[in-house]
């Protein structure tokens, strides 16, 4: 299952704990066949593959408390992978959304944590050729890159404009990168560096956020508007109204945050 961060410590945190599985009677009417046989399946793996004898109430308690964890267990991976294919954008602007994504502002989890790494995820993420190497400084400017998008997409969820110093730190990248302009046979035009190693990497970074800007589908890329978490998702709403990468966190955090305010507010005052 492929490698999924999209909120899952907070969810792991704030969900409430699963009921306790009934393993009652499996033949009393009532209860559907998969379930049944799903009870039975992870009856015998938290015993060690044996049946639990209908009056060993020592092995059925100890199932009870394994089902309760596997079950919990699965219920967030579900809520996870779901969620996860929610925030996800579409075609190759879902490398821009990753890219922006390798630091977990919230958790604090860094993937670019050297120039090692980095040269790996842009392999990884086929924004370069096998055996790209980097160095310090391309981590400096692989970072400074990130940081203007994140600002740019910030814009996006706040309609307000992008600060200059971010509009600087992309006209650079892209000046690193030497993107141009180029024709095929067809006459058809497309963004290209002319930059080998990182600086080349990143410019096809640009260069799809240039493409995705022409598609209308590049203002649809968010940063979640809490300043603790500013995770990146793609908004698929018809009206283009979201604003948290999911509500139920991010969302929920800021209401009772703002419920709070207005709670300690002066009468007849409102947050």
């Amino acid at each position: 299952m492929p490698r999924v961060r999209d909120r899952g410590a907070s969810i792991e945190r704030q969900r409430r704990p699963q009921a306790t599985v009934d393993l009652g009677d499996e033949r009393r009417p009532g209860r559907g066949c998969g379930a049944v046989e799903l009870c039975e399946v992870l009856e015998r793996a938290a015993v060690g593959g044996r049946g639990v004898a209908e009056g060993d109430s020592c092995y059925r308690c100890a199932t009870r408390v394994h089902l309760t964890s596997i079950t919990g267990y699965v219920t967030v991976q579900l809520l996870l992978m779901v969620m996860s294919k929610q925030q996800e954008a579409p075609g190759e602007l879902e490398q821009v959304r990753a890219f922006v994504n390798t630091v977990d502002v919230e958790e604090g989890v860094e993937e670019l944590s050297g120039p090692e790494e980095l040269a790996g995820w842009l392999v990884q993420h086929g924004l370069g050729r096998a055996g790209l190497t980097a160095n310090a400084g391309d981590l400096e400017h692989a970072l400074a890159l990130r940081e203007a998008l994140r600002a740019v997409l910030l814009a996006h969820n706040s309609d307000t404009f992008v600060h200059a110093d971010a509009a600087s730190e992309l006209d650079r990248a892209a000046g690193r990168a030497r993107l141009r302009l180029h024709f095929d046979k067809q006459g058809a035009g497309s963004l290209e560096p002319e930059a080998d190693g990182v600086d080349g990497a990143l410019g096809r970074l640009l260069a799809i956020v240039h493409r995705s800007a022409a598609e209308g589908t590049w203002s649809r890329l968010k940063a979640c508007r809490d300043e603790t978490c500013e995770w990146v998702f793609y908004d698929h709403t018809k009206n283009r109204s979201g604003t948290w990468c999911n509500m139920a966190v991010c969302g929920n955090r800021a209401k009772a945050r703002a419920y709070r305010e207005r709670r300690g507010a002066p009468r007849g005052v409102q947050g």
